[in-house]
């Protein structure tokens, strides 16, 4: 086989991959103009039903609420989440030992608990605490995540450390260090953690589901939930409810997508 046919054959793959992978967003655009009668019969073309799939969105949901409510939780959560475990993982790695590492180990271990398991202690705490229906009850349980934390402290170990013995030497404070040196220099690793956080906090369900009871305080993702429940689902409302959810997501990674793939590696420019 010549180098021509093997390109050729390389490009033929490539575009069936993403073909594939395509499809589901282009049907779920085309399906949110269509009746729910030509969904299910699987109808690939547009429709004209948009805008009574939109009017009949509104009339069963607070949608715009909705927006707002995962616009502020993703939002808050990604910040915060973001600042604490990159000190957490630059700390464990510019101020190392070996108390550290097993503090380390023990946090890693943390993440084979599966969130289930921690549900119904967790929604007694913060009942208790009168945090349901609150911000800080939404995103306080992942506020610290073990994987944030490791794939900091992987950036901080390719940091070098004649920078910041440098800035110690220029009168640089530890924090000053950090905000004014570590973080332009790790921009790719930041721009892979925000991609990260914010798509798992906008998507988040289970934990919402159960701290969150007031119908003011309803995200998303529980709104299409909502959608489906009772004897006759809408298919087209429904479609368009999750077209709308997965918008942002999906022109935040388009945004930061020459960053994520760096940031995932760890690599320094």
């Amino acid at each position: 086989m010549t180098e021509r046919s093997r390109t050729f054959i390389s490009y033929v793959v490539l575009i069936l991959a993403s073909l594939l992978s395509v499809f589901p967003l282009v049907w779920m655009i085309i399906a949110s103009t269509n009746r729910t009668v030509d969904i299910i019969a699987g109808k690939l073309t547009f429709g004209t039903q948009l805008a009574v799939n939109y009017n009949n969105l509104i009339a069963n949901q607070d949608i715009f609420r909705g927006f707002l409510n995962s616009v502020k939780y993703s939002v808050l959560q990604t910040a915060v989440s973001i600042l604490i475990c990159s000190l957490a993982g630059y700390g464990f790695e510019v101020y190392h030992d070996k108390v550290k590492d097993t503090l380390m180990a023990i946090i890693l271990m943390s993440m084979m608990i599966p969130f289930v398991a921690l549900m119904i202690p967790l929604f007694r705490m913060f009942s208790k605490a009168g945090l349901l229906n609150s911000t800080l009850g939404f995103i306080l349980p992942s506020l610290s995540t073990p994987f944030l934390i490791m794939l900091f402290r992987s950036a901080a170990r390719s940091f070098p450390s004649e920078m910041i013995e440098a800035a110690r030497i220029d009168g640089l404070s530890e924090f000053m260090i950090f905000f004014r040196m570590f973080i332009p220099t790790m921009r790719s690793t930041f721009a892979a953690a925000v991609t990260v956080t914010f798509m798992n906090a906008w998507n988040n369900y289970i934990w919402p589901k159960v701290i969150m009871q007031d119908q003011k305080a309803q995200t998303l993702p529980m709104m299409i939930s909502n959608l489906t429940s009772g004897y006759f689902t809408d298919y087209g409302a429904l479609m368009l409810a999750v077209l709308i959810t997965t918008l942002p997501t999906a022109v935040l990674f388009l945004s930061l997508q020459k960053n994520f793939a760096e940031g995932i590696t760890g690599t320094v420019k």
